[in-house]
């Protein structure tokens, strides 16, 4: 695996585990108005879209370091 899409991977995992806390922390009605689930007068919180980014991004980071590990044996 190339260089740039460890580095890819590692900046999509990192993003996704903070937005994933953002949508844990934040409630409905302060989320940026990008993010998908915004609502003028909602309440509460995105518990499930905040547990999915963290775990997607977990996942990510992980693949980055097997990658990262796997090409560094390889030389």
């Amino acid at each position: 695996m190339s260089r740039l899409i460890m580095v890819v991977l590692v900046v999509l995992g990192i993003l996704a585990v903070v937005v994933g806390i953002i949508y844990l922390v934040e409630p409905i009605h302060s989320l940026p108005s990008f993010f998908p689930g915004s609502a003028a007068h909602g309440r509460g919180h995105h518990h499930i879209r905040g547990y999915v980014a963290i775990v997607v991004g977990i996942i990510l980071l992980i693949i980055a370091a097997i990658a990262g590990r796997s090409r560094r044996r390889a030389y």
